[in-house]
């Protein structure tokens, strides 16, 4: 599943568009945290964070085989021993994870592909009861210095009513993460 409009710039141009720690904290991913999935893994952007601060594994997929292999290596340079890198096309075989077996799925910037409710559904089986899917996507509302186009970029509710059709409850409202980004709490029931 290659994703639309969905290139990768340079890695020092791309990191700095995000604040990671921040993030990963609105969603309350801490040494408590189990077994994570992440659906797209990039340059390992979340990967590597996330790893350092949850006490499960971090089980990141990606289609593209180089993002995978630069994940993998930055999380031996970090000395990171939680950390599983797949290359894997989600929607062909699933997550590759036993149904139930992870606390939290991240699909963050994913969701403007051409079967977002197809990935929810699949994100959604692989956490457990109560698990968190956890979102995050470029704004609408703002002039972005990334991101797909408005045609294909989803709003919130446009997830919320995706999640519903998947399985999935959304958490509260959508809530901003600056500058450019939203996320969207959604949990299986």
């Amino acid at each position: 599943m290659k994703l639309r409009e969905s290139g990768m710039p340079p890695i020092d141009y791309w990191e700095q568009l995000l604040d990671v720690p921040a993030i990963l904290d609105a969603f309350g991913f801490n040494a408590q945290t189990g077994d994570v999935t992440e659906l797209g893994c990039g340059y390992g952007t979340f990967t590597v964070p996330l790893a350092q601060r949850i006490g499960g594994t971090v089980h990141t997929l990606d289609i593209d085989a180089s993002m995978v292999a630069l994940t993998a290596q930055r999380a031996g340079e970090a000395g990171l021993t939680n950390v599983k890198a797949e290359t894997r096309d989600v929607l062909v075989g699933g997550f590759g994870l036993l149904a139930g077996s992870c606390e939290a799925a991240l699909l963050f910037n994913i969701l403007h592909a051409e079967e977002p409710v197809s990935l929810l559904r699949a994100a959604g089986e692989v956490v457990r009861p109560g698990g968190l899917v956890a979102i995050i996507h470029w704004r609408s509302d703002v002039a972005t210095p990334r991101g797909p186009s408005l045609e294909i970029r989803p709003r919130p509710e446009h997830i919320v009513a995706w999640a519903a059709r998947a399985g999935l409850s959304a958490e509260g409202d959508a809530f901003l993460l600056p500058p450019w980004h939203f996320g969207v709490k959604l949990r299986r029931a």
